[in-house]
Parts: structure tokens; C-alpha cells; sequence
């Protein structure tokens, strides 16, 4: 006899119904006040929490939705979060956008984002952005400190979150990026499999995040009994096209290393290509190893061994944060610290250096 599946519970929608709903209506279905719907809407913290989900599901069941302008002139807040990311061709940030929405509206918050594309006349345009539209806080996602962005934002008191660095002063927060533990999990890595000759491209030297991942870089493999070598360090600049030419270079080298370490993975991306067209095969001839761990960094040819960023982890911090600052009702809190943590994702992208007869499976994380 087949099967009858189960029939899925639809929730009952109400009827007659006014065709233009209103705060007065929601307070008559829920038999609460009007001021009691605000609140709620509103988020206030003294709001009973049964009767907050009583207004909420009265709320869902007519398919209304809250005028925000109204709830800004209510509670004095616009509930808009701000996101400042340096570009969005890299897809770490796409990511990083994706992430900060969601905690942010899970928490009844908007967001508004802008991209600098690392210009002064564009980041001048993004503070006019944030300004017009009085966000409630913002998070400068541009892994480095925006002098100008910085006065004009904290002259008008509006709360602030950086990643990596940050200035010492009230209504700042920063998140701290733990970049040694991860880049000492990857040159752990490749000396195990037997390397000694290892280069690194760097990002952009301007940008503080590329310049503790060399810091990082070099500092490992110290610690692993290997000797940094000058001429194996190569400046790119977080894009693919930079990956392509600092690999040309590298390729081009006198001795060749057996693996490169690269400050993201859009610049490992690149060396993949490079060391393709060159007729040359990874990791028989040169292992790889990124950093960020975006998706694609999981169907590249081979898959990138990589380090592990979580953007969903910033996110969470970054937002956390500028709660912190927003919804407090005694001043700005103390500045607080959030670590994010970074860890080595083992794929295909590194074996046993050139010329060895044995080349052992990675282990997949």
C-alpha cells in the first residue's frame, strides 16, 4: 500500500482584515495597547516577553510590516548597521557581507554597506552615506585604520568597529585576528612533508593585515628551524592578477621552492594558474597554500590546502560588537577585544617536495 505523506502544517492566516494594516490594528488582534506594539517593535527590553511574542505572531499572521521610519522617531535610532569593506570583487568579502547581514537581522537590524576599492574620493563617499542615513554604528571591515573615515565617523560619535587595528579611545571596538596560529599551522605543515625552501606573497604592504601575515610567516618558520630567505619573499597585492604575476616571478627564480605560502586566497588562485600554464603540477612540483578559505578555494584543481578565516565569526564579532555600544543606555562601555581564531584547512594543494619518491596523502580537515 503507498505511502500518504503527512499534509505540512500551514499556519492559519486571519480574514477581513482592513486592506491597509496600522500599529492600531496589530494592538486590537494582539488586545494589547498601541504603545505596547511599539515597544515591541521596538525591541524594548522591558516589554513581557509573552506578550512580545503574542504581538510578533499577530504580527506574522497578517503579513505586516513595521514603517522604520516611524520606529526610528520613536526610539531616536535609525537600526541600521554600517559595513565598510575595502572591494567586493574578492569574494572573501561578498562572504563577509552575507555574514554580517544575517546576525545583523536576526537582530532587527538593517545594514548598509559601502566599498572604498582602497580610494580616498570613494571612502569620503561612503562616510557621506553612513552620515545621511545616521546609522546606528559601523564596522570598517577595510583591515586597516582610515584616518579620514575615523575623525569624521568619531567626531559625530557614531560607534566603531575595526579588525586588526584600531585607535584607543571611546566608542572603539576591534577585533584582533589570531593570524600566527593558522600561518604556523601551514609552515608546520610543510616542513613535516619535508620542505625548506618555502616563499611567501604577500598582500599590499600598506594594509596592517598583510603585513602580520609575512610577520607571521617569518616567524614560523624560525620557530621551525628554518631561515628566512629575502629573495623568497614576493609583494602581491590580493587579487588573482597579482597572484599571476608574482608566480611569474617566483617561477623565474634561480632555485625554485618547493612551496609558497599566499597571503589570501585569491593570490593562491592565481599561482595555481601560473604554475598550470607553466606545464608544471601542483603539488608534485610546487604545493600551495592559501589563507581565507573562501568557497571556491574548495573546487580549485586542485583543492587549496588553506588557512581558515571564518567571515561568519567576524561578523558575529563585529555586530556583537556594535550592539554592545548601541543598546547600552550609561555612555560607551569600555573598549573591548574579540579574538578571531584562525586554523589550517589540509586539501590537495601540498605533497612532499619535487624529486622525493614518496609523496603521502593529505589528510582532509
Amino acid at each position: 500500500m503507498k505511502e500518504i505523506p503527512p499534509t505540512p502544517r500551514v499556519r492559519k492566516q486571519r480574514t477581513n482584515l482592513p486592506a491597509r494594516m496600522d500599529i492600531r490594528t496589530i494592538a486590537r488582534l494582539a488586545n494589547v495597547s498601541i504603545a505596547t506594539v511599539s515597544r515591541t517593535i521596538n525591541r524594548v527590553a522591558t516589554v513581557n516577553p509573552k506578550i512580545s511574542k503574542r504581538v510578533w505572531k499577530v504580527i506574522e499572521e497578517v503579513n505586516y510590516f513595521p514603517n522604520t521610519q516611524a520606529r526610528a522617531l520613536v526610539s531616536g535610532r535609525s537600526w541600521i548597521l554600517g559595513l565598510i569593506v575595502s572591494e567586493i570583487t574578492n569574494p572573501f568579502f561578498p562572504e563577509l557581507i552575507q555574514g554580517f547581514e544575517d546576525v545583523a537581522v536576526e537582530h532587527g537590524y538593517e545594514i548598509l554597506v559601502s566599498s572604498t576599492n582602497y580610494d580616498s574620493k570613494r571612502m569620503s563617499q561612503c562616510i557621506r552615506r553612513m552620515l545621511e542615513r545616521n546609522v546606528d554604528g559601523v564596522a570598517i571591515m577595510t583591515f586597516g585604520i582610515e584616518e579620514p573615515l575615523l575623525e569624521q565617523l568619531a567626531l559625530r560619535n557614531v560607534p566603531l568597529v575595526f579588525i586588526d587595528v584600531g585607535p584607543e579611545r571611546p566608542g572603539v571596538s576591534l577585533l584582533k585576528v589570531d593570524y600566527h596560529h593558522g600561518i604556523r599551522q601551514g609552515v608546520q605543515h610543510l616542513a613535516a612533508l619535508g620542505h625548506k625552501s618555502i616563499a611567501f606573497i604577500s598582500g599590499p604592504a600598506r594594509l596592517h593585515s598583510a603585513q602580520s601575515r609575512l610577520k607571521a610567516f617569518q616567524t614560523s618558520l624560525e620557530e621551525s628551524g628554518i631561515s628566512p630567505d629575502p629573495s623568497l619573499i614576493f609583494e602581491g597585492d590580493h587579487t588573482l592578477e597579482g597572484g599571476l604575476t608574482a608566480a611569474k616571478q617566483l617561477l623565474a627564480a634561480k632555485d625554485i621552492p618547493t612551496a609558497v605560502m599566499c597571503s589570501n586566497d585569491m593570490t593562491a588562485i592565481g599561482v595555481l594558474h601560473t604554475i598550470y600554464r607553466a606545464g608544471l603540477r601542483v603539488p608534485d612540483d610546487l604545493s600551495v597554500i592559501g589563507f581565507d578559505n573562501i568557497h571556491f578555494a574548495e573546487v580549485t584543481i586542485p583543492p587549496l590546502t588553506t588557512v581558515q578565516m571564518s567571515r561568519l565569526d567576524i561578523a558575529s564579532a563585529a555586530v556583537s560588537a556594535l550592539r554592545a555600544q548601541v543598546e547600552t543606555s550609561e555612555g560607551a562601555p569600555p573598549r573591548q577585544d574579540y579574538e578571531i581564531t584562525t586554523e589550517l584547512v589540509v586539501r590537495e594543494s601540498t605533497g612532499s617536495p619535487r624529486g622525493t619518491t614518496k609523496q603521502p596523502k593529505n589528510k582532509k580537515k
